[in-house]
């Protein structure tokens, strides 16, 4: 029976209107897994070394640390691992066991790359432990039950993956976490440490772990199964609906229409809402690079850019692709296509606005760091939002508004000329901004960033014309890859 349904999953894809695509998408995520799978290889043999050279006891200091590596990695789940599902609807009416439809969809997540990468830490960081004197036993016991605490998170994944809120719990609590223990208010490794560290030197404690991932499995595997229904998890779930009728908005005419729908499509669809939290997420960006002596200065007008563009990148790269639900009703509309692009931009610029001066409380590390936001703003505005509705024109991939995943973007939105698109988005500034810290002078480089962006502006109404035109061109295999629902 299993073989079957791998035989149908090779099947679904080899026939998927896509394939070709899939298929070079899949070859490039497999050399990014190649790439992620050494870093994660360099890190469990060199994590022992590095943390002896900084006077650290090695393992105690990886077990004190474990408690966000763990909630980190169930963030990360959440945000962007998919939950391997089959196409359920066709195999309810033939002879298949449900609870071996459930196994193999159980059983497809347990291959993820999400989990086995893990293991390339462990695995040669116990290897380095066993070399350097550490009880054996007790190594191979700590190693169950962090495999254990994996495959908990993964499962965790699965019956949380339709709880949206759950998702900002976690991120607020490990940043509520990290800030308390960074100001020294409360330090939740106190707690966690001699659980970790107990694993390896209890006999028997590793047993905990074993017993909780079994009993979620079970709970996941009846969870599926009672709800493996088409009337029950299967159905579509109905809201009622709200009117809004933002009636303001009617002075700006068909721009204004444009825009009451955006407003619209965001308050009332998981995916677009989450996007708001990202754009969020992304103010507190430039904590990892303002004040910072390890990075490099020119750096800063990187994360000028991010803080203010938050909305812009999380957002602005799949116009249109959020209107795919009904994009070919529109298009029989007699709807300029220059209203439509200009409405996008006027959203995009209001959000970057409305970011920068969120992002005032960057003046506690002075004007200079608050001016590098700014700048990064009106880049934004001048440049990056022009790149990310061209590249909108090249990315033609359907959204499912009603899904929070995904956030970051879908691997079926990989387009070569997209992908250039990005390149003068960071490299541009930051060149400029680098020539201005090569003449020792950093505000001629904010200038020179700030030029490029307020150039974009002036020549907007060509630049406009252009992406028009492109939009165009595009129209009908933009048409024809948003019918292609697999």
């Amino acid at each position: 029976m299993i073989k079957k349904f791998i035989y149908l999953e090779w099947k679904a894809f080899i026939r998927s209107a896509s394939f070709g695509k899939n298929l070079t998408m899949k070859i490039i995520i497999g050399f990014l897994m190649i790439y992620f799978s050494l870093i994660f290889i360099a890190m469990g043999v060199g994590a022992f070394y590095v943390l002896k050279d900084m006077h650290l006891e090695p393992f105690s200091t990886i077990n004190r640390f474990l408690i966000y590596y763990f909630l980190f990695d169930l963030v990360i789940r959440l945000l962007l691992q998919s939950i391997p599902v089959l196409n359920i609807k066709p195999l309810l009416i033939l002879p298949f066991k449900k609870p071996v439809i459930v196994h193999f969809s159980l059983g497809k997540t347990v291959l993820s790359f999400f989990n086995w990468v893990h293991a390339l830490f462990f695995v040669p960081f116990s290897v380095v432990l066993a070399i350097e004197g550490y009880n054996i036993s007790g190594i191979i016991f700590w190693n169950l039950a962090m495999l254990s605490l994996i495959y908990i998170n993964n499962f965790l994944n699965i019956i949380l993956s339709n709880i949206d809120k759950l998702f900002i719990a976690f991120v607020v609590l490990i940043l509520v976490l990290g800030g308390a223990q960074y100001y020294k208010l409360f330090d939740v490794t106190v707690f966690t440490t001699p659980f970790f560290q107990g694993l390896y030197n209890i006999n028997g404690l590793f047993i905990i772990p074993i017993l909780i991932l079994i009993g979620l499995y079970v709970y996941t595997f009846k969870y599926l199964k009672n709800n493996l229904y088409l009337d029950a998890g299967l159905s579509v779930k109905e809201d009622i609906a709200e009117t809004q009728n933002l009636a303001w908005l009617n002075q700006f005419g068909t721009l204004g229409t444009f825009l009451k729908n955006d407003i619209k499509l965001i308050k009332r669809n998981k995916r677009s809402k989450t996007t708001i939290f990202m754009s969020v997420l992304f103010l507190f960006y430039g904590f990892l690079f303002f004040g910072n002596s390890h990075q490099p200065a020119v750096m800063h007008i990187f994360a000028g850019i991010f803080v203010s563009g938050g909305f812009l990148f999380v957002f602005g790269q799949f116009v249109p692709s959020w209107d795919s639900s009904y994009y070919q009703l529109m298009m029989t509309q007699n709807i300029p296509y220059r209203g439509y692009i200009t409405s996008k931009w006027w959203l995009i610029v209001i959000a970057t606005f409305l970011s920068t001066i969120l992002a005032s409380f960057y003046l506690f590390f002075g004007w200079e760091i608050y001016l590098t936001i700014v700048v990064g703003a009106i880049y934004n505005i001048g440049v990056n939002s022009h790149l990310v509705l061209l590249g909108g024109a090249f990315t033609k991939t359907p959204i499912d508004l009603s899904n929070a995943a995904g956030a970051f973007g879908d691997k079926k939105a990989f387009n070569v000329s997209a992908m250039l698109l990005t390149l003068p988005k960071i490299l541009l500034p930051l060149g400029l901004y680098a020539i201005g810290l090569y003449l020792n002078n950093k505000n001629l480089g904010l200038a020179l960033v700030a030029g490029a962006g307020v150039l974009g502006f002036v020549f907007k109404d060509k630049v406009f014309s252009l992406i028009e035109k492109r939009y165009k061109i595009e129209k009908y295999s933009t048409i024809n890859a948003y019918k292609q629902k697999s």
